[in-house]
Order: structure tokens, then sequence, then C-alpha cells
């Protein structure tokens, strides 16, 4: 079901699409991409939104920087120095967080409109990325198919092509709240990652090239403990980079019963427990798990690559599962 969402100051219509099955209802607006809403049950059987989200169009659009439930392109996360090389050429983009780039730069994919098409149980969004983009090399047609299936977990895939080599990294960026939009700081909820390493950062968040170890340090959450605050780093998968999605974290929230488990074909999560999250929303009053290749791999060629060349197709896809206990 679509409705009306608002309209953008150049008279370009924005829509909302409402997915429900199995306990779960979601918004998606086509602007960004964004996942406005997610509702489901608590363990009495009583329903609230999960993630964080504004009622309106000019709620987005007057707070852009927390990308609150946005499809996130062509790059999540930072590119240091807004630059990067590739077949011997070096890509200037548009930088964003000085000095780096973040998020696909200032006009990424969160903050265009998506052509929507319904397809079985879910929305299937694409658009073309022109060449230059922000200052990324090659035309890239992509695609992202929102879907809602039996159990009513969230699946989201993405699909590229290139017509000349490029980067590609997507994610979603919704910051979850598992006790709902009433219930204050998520720093409470208890978080379980199947990752040995993280990569850290230097002061621009920018990865250092190390793979460090998590244990005996706070960044271990191999087994579930409160995340509290002060986290936005990109946590390193055990599973690697595989074909099917497998699960590789869990959050709950032990005062409402809701889980949420994450699986994902990505290497890496960045778990982000929003600090900094500003007005109308409290910091640490959600968390962002990110799923993603790692930050800066443009620059790192000893991370898992992120380039895309003609003739290959990008696949990702990451599943959302909600439940209780």
């Amino acid at each position: 079901m679509s409705e009306h969402f608002g309209t953008l100051s150049d008279g370009t219509p924005v829509h909302r699409w409402t997915l429900e099955r199995a306990g779960t209802r979601v918004r998606v607006l086509s602007y960004g991409g964004i996942v406005q809403s997610v509702e489901v049950p608590d363990r009495d059987g009583r329903t609230a939104d999960v993630v964080l989200g504004f009622a309106d169009l000019d709620g987005y659009l007057s707070h852009p920087e927390p990308f609150l439930g946005a499809l996130i392109g062509r790059y999540a996360n930072r590119i240091a120095q807004a630059r990067f090389p590739l077949d011997g050429l070096t890509y200037a983009l548009e930088p964003n967080n000085a000095p780096g780039s973040l998020h696909g730069g200032p006009r990424g994919f969160d903050k265009r409109v998506w052509e929507v098409e319904p397809v079985e149980h879910g929305l299937r969004l694409s658009r073309v990325s022109p060449h230059g983009e922000e200052g990324f090399p090659g035309r890239l047609e992509v695609s992202a198919t929102y879907t809602l299936d039996a159990s009513g977990a969230l699946r989201i895939g993405y699909e590229a092509v290139t017509d000349a080599p490029t980067v590609v990294n997507l994610t979603n960026h919704s910051y979850f709240n598992l006790g709902g939009p009433d219930s204050g700081d998520a720093g409470g909820h208890e978080l379980r990652l199947a990752a040995s390493r993280y990569t850290p950062v230097d002061a621009d968040l920018i990865p250092t090239g190390e793979l460090a170890e998590v244990a005996g340090t706070r960044f271990d959450f191999r087994t579930a403990r409160k995340t509290g605050s002060g986290y936005d780093h990109n946590f390193v998968l055990d599973k690697g980079v595989t074909a099917a999605a497998r699960e590789v974290a869990e959050l709950h929230d032990p005062a409402s019963g809701r889980v949420l488990t994450v699986s994902t074909t990505e290497p890496g999560v960045q778990v982000y427990t929003a600090d900094h999250l500003g007005e109308p929303f409290t910091p640490c009053q959600g968390i962002a798990l990110e799923t993603q290749h790692f930050p800066d791999s443009p620059n790192r060629p000893e991370f898992p690559t992120t380039v895309l060349r003609p003739g290959e197709v990008y696949r990702s896809e990451t599943v959302y599962g909600f439940g209780v206990r």
C-alpha cells in the first residue's frame, strides 16, 4: 500500500509504502530508501516502533546527518581524505566529513528519490547513479529490494552493475531501540556479535589498518552484554564474506523482551551507539548495526575488496529478524 508523503522543493513527490506480514509492519520512503518505521510486538503482545524516524518529510530534510533509516551509498562509512586510487588513477570525492567522505558524500543515495515497484511481499527500489556523481567513477545501476518473509523478518537485498571500474559498499542505517520510541536510552540493550576482531581507528575514525583482537577489551561482544556508549567502530565478522546471509548479531532488550537478529553476507558491521545523536532525539537513544565492507577499503588493499568492474554483479543481503524472550 502506498500514499503521498510529501513534496521536495523542486516539486518531486515522495511516497510512503507499507509492508505487513506475520506481525511485522514496515514503512519505507521513496526518498533515500528510508525505513521510516518497524512495528513489532513485545513479549506481552504490545506493538511499538523499534527504529528511530520522523513523522514527516520535513523532519528528514531538516535533520539529514543522522541518516535515519536510510539506504547508504555509493560507499557506506568513511573514505580517508575523500579520495582513493583505482587502476592507476586517483578519484577525488566530495568531502562531507572533513577531511574525508562519509556515507557517499553530501548528496549520497540517502538524499535521492528512488523509483519504487511492488514485488511479492515487498518493494524493489532502483536508480541510476551517473558517472561522476559525488566523484565516484562509472554509471552504476543499483537496486535494493525490501521484503518481509514468512517469519516477519525484513530482508534487504542489494544489486548493482557498472560500466566502468568503481567501488560500491551499500547498507541500511536504521537506529534500533527495541523498547520503543518512549523508552529512552538504548544503552541497556544486550548485544552479541560473532566478531573476534575489530578495526581500530585514528582521530578521524579512519581504520589504522590493524585487525585487532577483541579479547580482553571493551570491544568483546562475543558473549552478550550491555552496549553502553562510546562505540562507532567496525567489527570484523568471523564468517567473512559469504554467498548467503548468516547470523552475526543479536540485540536484546530485557525490559520489553524484544530480540533483533541480524544476518548478512557482509564481512563487517559498524556498531554506532549514537552518542552524538541530536534533537529531537537524545544521545544513545538508538543503536545502529550497519552491515558493510570495512571503512576506507578503497585505500586499504589488505581489506576485502569493494571494487566492482564491468561484467560483474554486486550482491549483498542483510536480514533483520524479530522475536521475543
